[in-house]
């Protein structure tokens, strides 16, 4: 089982390794924490909403835990 604070952790090591400007899909995280990887998704939104982290859908910002459909991860301006 998964918990946020892996999912946490993840999130924040594909931000960094990115780094500022360059975003990351979600299934990237829910790929490194289990071979079954779509059941996460709902918490890596989730999750992410929480953290020092900006979601974007078609180069706006949005709220990762309310949005449907793709959308990118990565770094808020100054984190």
């Amino acid at each position: 089982m998964t918990d946020d604070a892996d999912i946490a952790r993840v999130l924040m090591d594909l931000a960094q390794e990115r780094g500022a400007g360059k975003t990351f899909c979600p299934s990237e995280a829910a790929r490194r924490l289990a071979q079954d990887w779509r059941p996460l998704m709902p918490a890596i939104r989730r999750v992410a909403a929480d953290m020092p982290l900006s979601a974007t859908q078609k180069g706006r910002a949005v709220d990762s835990a309310k949005v449907k459909g793709p959308i990118r991860l990565g770094l808020r301006r100054g984190a």
